[in-house]
């Protein structure tokens, strides 16, 4: 067969096959292709539009209020530049809130991160209830705080159910007014938010835990490693990922701390227990400081941006070593 037999009848062009080839896939049209590509900002804007009208336009509302000398109700007031600000850091009941968020927040991190991580070791072995366990350990945590707080209230009160567990049992040299004593008020919140969210933590360690591959425990196992060999150097740096999670969250919680000392406390005896968060409410509802009540939050939300950046940041190298 000649040369020019073989040519495309179309095209003439030499060795091309006239056997008909399959059409290709279609190209999507630059029109189509833009549709799909716009289509998921259009679910996201009513997202974003509830977004943008609760908490972005009153934060820059309120970031210039915090400017101002605006008492929260007249429609006039005066503009005082950043004196709110150095106010904060003048006033003595502010600077004792700054001091018993930062001891919130350093005890409830320690203290509910460590006692989550005992209950995820224990409720991650071989026992016939974990499964109970589990259940009963995490369920403090699906109870709003304002519930918790009023129960405890009850059950810390100077005749309340603890003192009279410990009278029953001859222990009344340890019945105390826990609420109402300046010293172990503010230990006492830090005991019952850890009571309702050791739980929580729990249950993110044990899922950590979950991930760890079977394989390494026995290697270490045939190697000799005992028990606390084996958590130092295989179960803490794989639960990394969720020893950050959790010292977030719980840091986070402990410097942004309300419902708890408002409804136990209300910040007493004195300002014992005042966190940042609640004198902020009050200067705003109770004096009509709203201005400077404004600046405190801001000051909360700074501190809490800052601890949060650095914790991340160390807790990221820890986790890449």
């Amino acid at each position: 067969m000649t040369q020019r037999e073989l040519a495309d009848p179309r095209t003439g062009d030499p060795g091309r096959s006239t056997t008909p080839q399959p059409p290709g896939p279609a190209r999507p049209s630059r029109r189509r292709a833009g549709v799909g590509t716009r289509a998921p900002w259009w679910f996201l804007l009513p997202a974003l539009a509830l977004f943008t009208l609760v908490v972005v336009i009153p934060s820059w509302r309120g970031a210039f209020y915090s400017l101002t000398d605006w008492d929260g109700l007249s429609p006039r007031f005066d503009f005082v530049g950043l004196d709110n600000f150095f106010r904060v850091f003048r006033d003595s009941a502010a600077g004792a809130s700054i001091m018993n968020t930062a001891l919130y927040a350093l005890g409830i991190t320690v203290v509910q991160n460590f006692i989550g991580l005992l209950l995820a070791l224990g409720v991650n072995s071989a026992i016939r209830s974990r499964n109970w366990l589990r259940v009963l350990f995490f369920a403090p945590a699906v109870v709003t705080p304002l519930v918790v707080a009023n129960l405890w209230q009850y059950i810390l009160a100077p005749q309340g159910a603890l003192n009279i567990a410990l009278r029953a049992i001859g222990l009344d040299f340890m019945a105390q007014d826990w609420l109402g004593n300046a010293q172990l008020a503010l230990p006492a919140i830090i005991s019952v938010v850890v009571w309702q969210f050791a739980g929580y933590s729990m249950v993110i360690f044990l899922a950590g835990l979950q991930s760890i591959p079977e394989d390494i425990y026995e290697a270490a196992s045939l190697d000799g490693a005992g028990s606390f060999k084996t958590f130092w150097n295989i179960t803490r740096p794989l639960l990394a990922p969720s020893m950050t999670i959790n010292l977030m969250l719980s840091l986070i919680g402990g410097l942004k701390l309300f419902d708890q000392v408002l409804i136990m406390t209300q910040g007493g005896p004195g300002s014992a227990t005042e966190s940042l968060s609640t004198i902020a409410y009050k200067d705003a509802f109770q004096f009509q400081l709203f201005g400077y009540s404004t600046a405190l939050t801001l000051v909360l939300t700074a501190f809490v941006a800052i601890a949060s950046i650095i914790q991340f940041t160390l807790l990221r190298r820890g986790e890449d070593k």
